[in-house]
């Protein structure tokens, strides 16, 4: 929330247009909470929990029932592995140990090929295969980035009394739990839900153009396009 105020400060805009895919989602309504007054318009695309606390480590929904036997097994092993489970545990003790003993590269090496098993698993079921990225996904990044979120009061209340233009996009397949969707339409007023046929969890990369055209029509205060929902 402070990296993306100080953005808004060093680009000298009264007021931003935030759009969040995923835990991006959750982050736009961290700062809408914190500087609603800064933000134009707000778009959530399969938007994480609204508050962390609601819904700790993955409650708010995961992929993970939907892999196959083999993946399954790959992930299992995965996650067996010593020096993971040791790097875990002594991250709740002591991140900077934890950091010591199992640094970026192999752990963040180890999370990547975690995600690659479940990369097929965020979409509806019968779809293509996605391609994979290189990106590395950080660790230890992810998991304080987590802990710190659930531990941030409820944003809920200031969020009901603002009154920012928004648009809430969620596919038919979404891992995500629709009450977890719904809580953004039911909390920021004036919002609108839309739910995008044939898409899971990444609407933009499975329905580029449904993706694209709802999200114009919104920022160019025009009627959402028919049968995107």
């Amino acid at each position: 929330v402070a990296d993306l105020e100080a953005i808004r400060r060093t680009l000298g805009a009264d007021r931003i247009i935030l759009v969040g895919l995923s835990w991006g989602g959750s982050l736009t309504a961290q700062y809408l909470a914190a500087h609603g007054e800064h933000v134009a318009k707000a778009v959530f695309t399969s938007p994480g929990a609204l508050w962390g606390r609601q819904y700790p480590g993955s409650k708010a929904g995961q992929p993970w029932n939907r892999l196959s036997p083999d993946q399954k097994a790959r992930r299992d092993r995965l996650n067996s592995a010593p020096r993971i489970i040791a790097a875990s545990l002594l991250l709740q003790i002591n991140p900077g140990a934890a950091h010591a003993l199992v640094g970026d590269r192999e752990v963040d090496h180890w999370m990547h090929e975690v995600a690659l098993q479940g990369k097929d698993s965020t979409s509806c079921e019968g779809a293509s295969p996605t391609t994979a990225h290189d990106n590395p996904q950080g660790f230890y990044s992810n998991q304080m980035t987590v802990r710190d979120f659930e531990q941030l009061p409820d944003p809920r209340p200031r969020l009901r009394t603002l009154h920012v233009p928004s648009l809430i996009m969620r596919g038919e397949c979404d891992f995500i739990k629709p009450a977890v969707t719904a809580e953004y339409q039911h909390t920021l007023a004036g919002s609108e839900l839309v739910t995008v046929q044939g898409a899971g969890h990444s609407i933009s990369g499975e329905q580029p153009g449904r993706y694209t055209a709802l999200l114009r029509a919104f920022l160019l205060d025009e009627p959402l396009p028919t049968g995107t929902g």
